[in-house]
């Protein structure tokens, strides 16, 4: 089991720590968001087919799973704040390089690097709970994990702006920009954490868990392409099976795993992680609709006929709305608990599919939608990193958040391979160009809702009552032959003597 030394500096902690982590955060949604308006003219921009032209996108998706875990786990064991600025540097480095290039395969590589910056979100939120007050605890984690659907909604209008005056090489350089300054301000505003996991970094782990979320994760970006029933694509999920089932037996008997199965087969944490899989789905179902609605020409009956600016900017709310949302869960989380600011999400999100399958007959409607379904988000992506250090031994805060990143991304993956699908096989071709049709968008929606549904379900079986009064603080087994260090490891944990958002709580927890 991990051993543990902690500390908690809160007189080191500045003010200004949060909104540079959660400018870190949003910097890594805008890598991930700025070629949104120019995917389709990839192939004529790489003088690449169209099939070779999604490994641009698909190449940092698998970068991305991939590091979250790993990067989560280095922060434990050597310091989060020099991982997130490992994290930034290697994107910047990323941006650099195809910012330089109209190459295919240097595209791929400098895509791939950018990918490794998603790891910033759960080192973040560890170094939050190192480093801030229990009183500033709740509303800071949930900026943090929403700050990816906020520099999500932003950027679209930002790189359609872009896109549309500028070579689109200067998204790129713009990506790489704001990656440096966020390693500056990093650098300049945040303290290191004292809180370390001892022991090795387990790379047979890393490893064996890299290769299972690249088989799986390759024929779910590109089964549309390959076909869902070939034998390629059975067969790298057959792999992937095989290598995650021998990945978790070899897991289980190290002594300092890269991922505390243990730990992740609590009933709190399997289920939280189950239902960020399902919050995921219906985060990406908007982001992938509501654009295409928009700039789909008048004459097709259904479409809106307004510009890739106009589109991003009718979307945008989504993401405003996650951000001016934080303060509210911290509110709603201190009195009801994060359980409560779950289901409550669930059930907006839920809401707000529900209405947007009449919603969508003019540009006006598509931004009530964005409002209603960033408002239902943002409560239920607060509430996931809450549950989950909640949950976890303070030396496991990195790598436990950064599995739960990890599901969170799996469930867009998994969305944008399902709608992809979905509006392939309801779109009209006209003119030999495939058209999306209204039925499409909707079944879509109601995808999103059933995924919803799902969510919700799982949500309600997650422990009740006040947070405080539920939780198991969790020490490690150099803490339990020790109780004076386990006193010290424990007065980390946001459940002690406070609930997950800060509030104080009666000893009893009543």
């Amino acid at each position: 089991m991990t051993q543990t030394t902690t500390a908690r500096p809160t007189d080191r902690a500045s003010g200004a720590v949060v909104p540079v982590l959660a400018f870190a955060g949003i910097v890594v949604a805008v890598m991930q968001t700025l070629l949104v308006p120019v995917v389709k003219d990839l192939p004529r921009l790489l003088d690449t087919s169209p099939s070779d032209a999604t490994w641009v996108l698909t190449s940092t998706l698998l970068s991305g799973a991939v590091a979250t875990p790993i990067m989560g786990r280095l922060g434990d064991l050597y310091g989060k704040r020099r991982m997130l600025v490992t994290s930034l540097a290697v994107m910047v480095a990323g941006a650099l390089v195809s910012a330089s290039t109209s190459d295919l395969l240097l595209m791929i590589a400098g895509r791939t690097l950018q990918g490794f910056a998603m790891g910033a979100i759960p080192l973040g939120i560890g170094l939050m709970r190192d480093l801030l007050p229990h009183e500033r605890l709740g509303s800071a984690m949930a900026l943090m994990s929403s700050s990816i659907g906020v520099g999500g909604g932003l950027a679209l209008p930002a790189a359609a702006l872009v896109a549309q005056h500028a070579d689109w090489h200067t998204l790129y350089l713009g990506a790489a920009g704001l990656g440096a300054l966020a390693i500056a301000l990093t650098l300049l505003v945040v303290p290191e954490s004292p809180v370390r996991a001892k022991g090795a970094f387990d790379l047979p782990g890393a490893l064996g868990l890299s290769a299972g979320l690249v088989l799986f994760l390759l024929p779910v970006s590109k089964g549309g392409d390959w076909g869902w029933t070939t034998g390629t694509t059975l067969g790298l999920f057959g792999a992937a099976a095989a290598v995650l089932l021998l990945w978790g037996l070899m897991e289980l008997r190290v002594p300092a795993p890269l991922v505390d199965l243990r730990t992740t087969a609590r009933r709190e944490v399997l289920l939280t992680n189950l239902a960020s899989i399902m919050v995921g789905v219906s985060f990406f179902v908007v982001s992938l609709v509501l654009p295409q609605l928009l700039q789909l020409p008048a004459e097709t009956g259904h479409g809106l006929g307004q510009s890739m600016v106009v589109a991003g900017l009718c979307v945008a709310p989504l993401g405003l709305t996650m951000m001016f949302t934080a303060p509210v869960y911290a509110r709603l989380s201190a009195r009801y608990g994060p359980k409560a600011t779950l289901v409550l999400g669930l059930l907006i999100i839920a809401a707000g599919y529900g209405g947007g399958l009449g919603l969508m007959e003019a540009a006006w409607q598509t931004v009530v939608t964005s409002v209603v379904l960033g408002t239902g988000i943002g409560l239920a992506y607060s509430s996931l990193p809450a549950l989950i250090t909640g949950a976890v031994p303070a030396s496991e805060t990195g790598a436990a958040n950064g599995l739960n990143t990890l599901m969170r991304s799996i469930g867009t993956s998994v969305s944008s391979a399902v709608i992809g699908m979905v509006l392939a096989d309801t779109a009209d071709t006209v003119g030999g160009t495939e058209i999306p049709t209204l039925h499409g968008f909707r079944v879509s929606f109601l995808i999103a809702t059933a995924a919803v549904a799902v969510g919700l379900l799982l949500a309600l079986f997650l422990p009740g009552g006040r947070p405080s009064s539920r939780l198991r603080l969790r020490a490690s087994s150099e803490e339990e032959a020790h109780p004076e260090r386990a006193e010290t490891a424990l007065r980390g944990l946001p459940g002690r003597g406070q609930d997950t958002a800060g509030a104080p709580v009666p000893a009893d927890g009543g």
